[in-house]
């Protein structure tokens, strides 16, 4: 291979080898936040918007670093126990891992000013795990009534695949007008290399068939593994007119990490397979598994104020704008076969090389309400409303400059392109969600406090979604989608305080369904695709060590 030749194939290696690398479920994915923070914060459910003077509040409403009148650190250390059951043709699974994380980090200093109407102007700097994506969950799905691989013959048939689409037309350049702008989808062309699916008729317009027809039965399992968190570094700054409105605004650098492994398998009996004597009916023993990996940075700007007409009452607005991210990701999938009880052997996407792509995303805009009372010096009751503008996420790609020389293109650093269709996905499977919050803590003795809480995050998906009556289009290789109902959170913890140093304990059991599918009906015939049902459960402890001076 001469040196020309050697760059091509770097190029393809990296370029859009397997395109639509992004979706709406990927958007869903990216933009969910997780209740994290302080202990105290947990403790009470997360209901913090009104009150502030807390280290959590910076990425909840910033106007609550207005609230400090001294100066603080400390660090908050969370241990994770989490759990999933798997439920699907009467059979259940269930899956544990325990993570010990670190929530939250920071420090706030107090400027003292020689003023009444200006009192003081606060600065503070946080650490913050707003989102973390550890799950393993999986199962056994018991007799199918379709395969994975007539999904893979409905993608090839839609596409108007010919034989030579599939075995010559690999490496592709979307931008390239010779090519049109069309290109095989590498789900075709592995289910294509792995005898999943098969052409019958005139190569040059066949009829693509999977193996799963008359007389065809089986069973399928699935697993699925994902790991990584967004981390929130947050820049605060803050004050008070006359101890009566607090201001502040966040300035807030994100960092996001995805890791997904998932595996899905098919036993097949009867399945109809090319051999050495045309499509034949045999046993069928096939997996498909995917790796992707998402990472990048973001910003995001946060203003909120709380208004204290009266001591025993306070009212807090807050305002945040989408977290705008430049990400870039990594994918590549395999599958391994076995017909007739032979060996087993593997085919990979892209000659094995993984594909990348960078993009930009934009989460939604948030805004939340909130009100609290005090009531005496012992107890405090708060509320929080918050609405998450989920409909109005949205993708953009890079636009690609073609080379006539090299054959290939190559990405334009500086300039993306709307990308229509998945932005259109969003819009059709997504719906704004609610929030609610409410928290309490009641001051025992003037050192040891009780808290207790609840949060309910509503679904941010369509019924027509989540129900699977929409067909729901995946990126790249990875054909399964799972879809999460709404979350509920119920806590309780402790305080403590002495002097200048605290120490608070909090409980969080989070609780959360969601509906998990093989693939989307699309193409692939009139009968529902494998699926199961999912709930998700995690047992947090917390502890806070601080110190106000």
């Amino acid at each position: 291979m001469n040196y020309k030749s050697t760059l091509l194939a770097l190029c393809l290696a990296g370029a859009p080898a397997l395109a639509m690398a992004q979706s709406a479920v990927d958007a869903l994915r990216f933009s969910q936040q997780d209740m994290n923070g302080t202990a105290r914060f947990m403790s009470m459910g997360g209901a913090f918007g009104a009150l502030g003077g807390d280290l959590t509040t910076f990425s909840q409403n910033p106007a609550g670093i207005g609230v400090y009148r001294n100066s603080e650190i400390g660090l908050t250390m969370n241990l994770n126990m989490m759990s999933s059951n798997s439920e699907s043709s009467g059979f259940s699974t269930k899956m544990n891992q325990t993570k010990f994380l670190l929530n939250n980090i920071g420090g706030v200093l107090t400027l003292r000013i020689p003023s009444k109407a200006v009192p003081n102007l606060n600065f503070g700097f946080t650490y913050n795990r707003t989102a973390s994506f550890y799950r393993k969950y999986g199962g056994h799905l018991g007799n199918i009534s379709n395969s994975m691989t007539n999904w893979m013959a409905g993608v090839a048939n839609s596409h108007e695949l010919t034989v030579g689409d599939v075995t010559t037309d690999r490496y592709y350049d979307p931008y390239n007008p010779d090519d049109g702008g069309y290109a095989a989808p590498w789900i075709a062309i592995l289910g294509y290399d792995s005898f999943l699916i098969n052409p019958e008729g005139d190569p040059d317009n066949p009829r693509w068939k999977g193996q799963f027809g008359q007389g065809t039965s089986g069973v399928a399992n699935y697993w699925t593994s994902e790991s990584g968190g967004v981390d929130s570094f947050n820049i605060a700054i803050g004050g008070n007119f006359g101890n009566m409105v607090f201001w502040g605004m966040d300035f807030d650098i994100t960092s996001l990490s995805y890791n997904l492994y998932s595996r899905y398998q098919e036993a097949l009996d009867g399945a109809y397979v090319e051999g050495s004597n045309g499509v034949e009916q045999t046993t069928s023993d096939w997996s498909l598994t995917n790796y992707y990996n998402v990472s990048g940075t973001g910003f995001a700007y946060k203003l909120g104020l709380i208004f204290r007409p009266i001591q025993e009452f306070r009212l807090g607005f807050a305002f945040h704008t989408p977290t705008y991210y430049n990400l870039n990701e990594e994918f590549s999938a395999d599958t391994d076969y076995s017909y007739n009880g032979e060996g087993f052997r593997t085919q990979s996407t892209n000659d094995g090389y993984p594909g990348t792509n960078d993009y930009r995303f934009r989460t939604p805009w948030h805004m939340i309400v909130s009100a609290a009372g005090v009531i005496g010096n012992n107890l405090i009751i708060s509320a929080d409303y918050e609405w998450t503008q989920t409909s109005k996420m949205h993708f953009k790609d890079p636009t690609y400059l073609y080379d006539d020389y090299w054959g290939v293109s190559f990405p334009s650093v500086d300039s993306y392109d709307y990308v229509g269709g998945i932005n259109d996905n969003i819009k059709e499977y997504c719906k704004n969600q609610n929030t609610f919050r409410i928290g309490a803590e009641f001051r025992v003795t003037p050192q040891f406090s009780v808290r207790a809480g609840y949060s309910n995050i509503s679904s941010p998906v369509k019924e027509s979604a989540a129900n699977g009556s929409t067909v729901i289009q995946t990126a790249g290789t990875m054909p399964e989608f799972r879809f999460d109902n709404s979350t509920n959170y119920y806590t309780a913890g402790l305080g403590f305080r002495t002097g200048g140093f605290y120490a608070d304990l909090a409980y969080v059991h989070k609780q959360q369904s969601a509906g998990w599918h093989a693939f989307t009906t699309d193409g692939a015939g009139s009968e529902s695709s494998p699926s199961a049902h999912v709930n998700f459960s995690s047992n947090q402890v917390l502890l806070s060590l601080g110190y106000k001076f």
